[in-house]
């Protein structure tokens, strides 16, 4: 029987969902007879707190009458912005003694702030990254995955990806259809890959002011398989070439290239995600035009070939099979 502790650290202003999405996880797999997780909530005196939306959660304990859990997870909120000096100094010299050690979203910087993540590769929510970075340079901040692993240490992005770290813990913890079954009952999959971006091209990049720019990116947005050059687009906006360039990195913040890129990883993702057409017939449709291509792009962008992404975030009897490039 796999049994283990997980203690989930609460303070006023903490993120709601930070706290309950996990925890539903983590339950959602003690269901299962071979296993079980100990749930259990600590604030620093044992008292109530109230959460950023203003629910109050009462934990089980005080910090310091908590025993030491296998895992112990540290949610964010607003009220990690100027954490009380005594809960940093229980993580700085009580968090070393879990198993494994996670934050969600903006818990990093309690992390950080008790030097925790020191040499280690994170990630948090993209609001705060370039200030977790700026604060400690020590610690290596990567605000692109919407989770990362670094040994013992595990860290998410914004808010839901504290769900999806977690299905990836019960799944390295308990198997796959653990997992899955989990992921099922809640509605989410199993399970979008740690690397995956945090936001889509269209919130990465800023609209661009001028409607003709505008077009253009809707354009790209719902023909990834159309001619996407930069003369092509540049036609479009009835710009010259050099013009179009300058401008469209100058209002949304990205290259036309750049741009053409995401969208076009994008819409691969959610076929695999959600249809079951094959690799080749996907590449197609995306604008790849042949299967090395978007794998050559998924591997470039991900980390991971689409077969593989595919087989991560789909139940594997709706997963195609169709093509040999994986």
């Amino acid at each position: 029987m796999t049994q283990r502790s997980v203690l989930v650290v609460l303070f006023d202003g903490v993120q709601s969902l930070d706290v309950t999405g996990p925890m539903e996880v983590f339950a959602g797999a003690s269901r299962f007879p071979d296993v079980t997780y100990g749930l259990r909530t600590a604030s620093l005196d044992g008292a109530p707190v109230r959460t950023s939306v203003g629910l109050t959660l009462v934990p089980d304990s005080s910090l310091a009458d908590a025993e030491p859990p296998h895992t112990l997870l540290v949610p964010g909120g607003q009220g990690t912005r100027h954490p009380d000096p005594a809960l940093v100094d229980w993580l700085r010299t009580q968090a070393p003694h879990a198993e494994r050690l996670v934050s969600v979203c903006t818990g990093a910087l309690l992390l950080a702030a008790a030097g925790l993540l020191d040499g280690h590769r994170v990630t948090t929510h993209w609001v705060v990254a370039e200030h977790l970075a700026r604060s400690y340079p020590d610690v290596e901040v990567d605000p692109d995955p919407i989770f990362v692993r670094d040994g013992k240490l595990a860290t998410s992005a914004g808010v839901t990806a504290g769900i999806d770290l977690s299905l990836a813990l019960v799944e390295e913890d308990c198997g796959r259809q653990v997992a899955l079954t989990v992921a099922r009952h809640l509605v989410v999959f199993l399970r979008r890959p740690g690397n995956q971006a945090q936001f889509s091209a269209q919130l990465t990049a800023q609209t661009a002011r001028r409607e003709p720019l505008r077009e253009v990116q809707h354009w790209i947005t719902e023909h990834p398989d159309d001619d996407l050059s930069v003369d092509a687009l540049a036609a479009r906006a009835r710009l010259s070439p050099r013009h179009f360039a300058r401008a469209f990195q100058t209002e949304t913040g990205m290259t036309p290239g750049r741009y053409v890129e995401r969208v076009r990883i994008e819409h691969a993702r959610r076929l695999l995600e959600d249809t079951t057409d094959g690799v080749a017939g996907i590449a197609r449709t995306c604008g790849y035009g042949t299967p090395e291509a978007m794998r050559r792009a998924f591997v470039k962008a991900l980390g991971t070939a689409p077969a593989e992404y595919r087989r991560r975030c789909r139940p594997q009897s709706m997963t195609s099979t169709t093509s040999s490039v994986n």
